[in-house]
């Protein structure tokens, strides 16, 4: 699920009106350097600030969360809702074309992100797909040269590979039809999530 917001909050960012990705930082920190080699330094600081929001919902994670491997009992409802309420407060922001609707929505990717990097001693990315692609390919290697292949994480990488791609056909149909309304889609995900692992921990703590 998270991988499939993802992919939904990159496409709409992509095909609105500045059309940069925000998911990941590469895209970003590749046009901050050509703004910086053409001294175009409102470009130079539009992309720091992208890369800066990313970064600032990273820390606002490790603040939230306090660790980077997931296990249930941590804060991750209130770090769901905080993701939510951004993405919500980006759509209003993109309808009228304002720049930080897209700084609220790489906010929104860094926060993700860094709520869980490490599940089960796989490092896991559910923003962006390189690093799943990367594992996919280091797998069919070793399963053509007959070495083992471990099974549960080529499931995982299928997984988020699928997910995100999915996020993307949702999101880019989406805003077809509705424009930066498809976001409240992933706003509300988010927030069910949130509430769903907040009944999870009453009933936890009842138990306990």
């Amino acid at each position: 699920m998270l991988a499939f917001i993802a992919g939904m909050l990159n496409v709409i960012a992509l095909l609105g009106f500045e059309h940069h990705t925000v998911s990941h930082l590469t895209g970003a920190t590749s046009l901050l350097g050509a703004a910086l080699a053409a001294h175009d330094m409102p470009g130079a600081g539009h992309f720091l600030a992208i890369i800066g929001a990313f970064v600032a919902g990273t820390i606002v994670s490790g603040l939230v969360i306090q660790d980077s491997t997931l296990s249930l009992g941590r804060r991750y409802g209130l770090a769901l809702l905080l993701e939510s309420g951004v993405i919500a407060l980006a759509v209003p922001l993109l309808a009228r074309q304002v720049s930080a609707g897209y700084f609220l929505l790489a906010g929104a990717c860094g926060l993700q992100n860094a709520m869980a990097t490490t599940y089960s001693g796989a490092v896991v990315r559910t923003t962006h797909v390189s690093g799943m692609f990367t594992d996919l390919g280091i797998s069919l290697g070793h399963a053509l040269r007959g070495l083992p292949v471990e099974r549960r994480r080529l499931r995982l990488c299928c997984l988020i590979i699928s997910g995100f791609l999915c996020g993307g056909v949702a999101g880019a149909l989406g805003f077809q039809h509705i424009g930066y309304d498809t976001l409240l889609l992933p706003a509300a995900l988010t927030g069910g999530a949130s509430l769903a692992y907040g009944l999870y921990r009453l009933r936890e703590l009842r138990r306990a």
